[in-house]
């Protein structure tokens, strides 16, 4: 049996939660990313992190919470970890909120 993330409406889940059910569904990792938290390596870690699920997994959460990546904000040090991620995401929410 495959762990399940919880299903709670996206206004309840905080962004860590929000960022790991994304990551699950563009990595197609059937639940997997319910075990990760901040520290789960990711780059060079999970084999389904190749360069055409960087793509999925960046259009994923610019449509999910509604923001656009620069350019320039994405490098490889981003997706080392969960938390890496997650600090991207917070930060461009902040950028594009004020």
């Amino acid at each position: 049996m495959r762990p399940q993330l919880p299903r709670k409406p996206a206004y309840t889940m905080n962004l860590t939660e929000q960022v790991l059910r994304v990551l699950d569904e563009a990595l197609a990792l059937h639940g997997r990313a319910a075990a990760f938290d901040r520290d789960t390596s990711l780059l060079g870690a999970l084999p389904e992190l190749d360069s055409m699920a960087v793509l999925a997994l960046i259009t994923g959460l610019e449509n999910h919470f509604g923001i656009a990546f620069s350019d320039e904000d994405l490098s490889g040090s981003v997706f080392a970890t969960v938390g890496s991620l997650c600090d991207l995401v917070e930060q461009t929410l902040a950028q594009q909120n004020s």
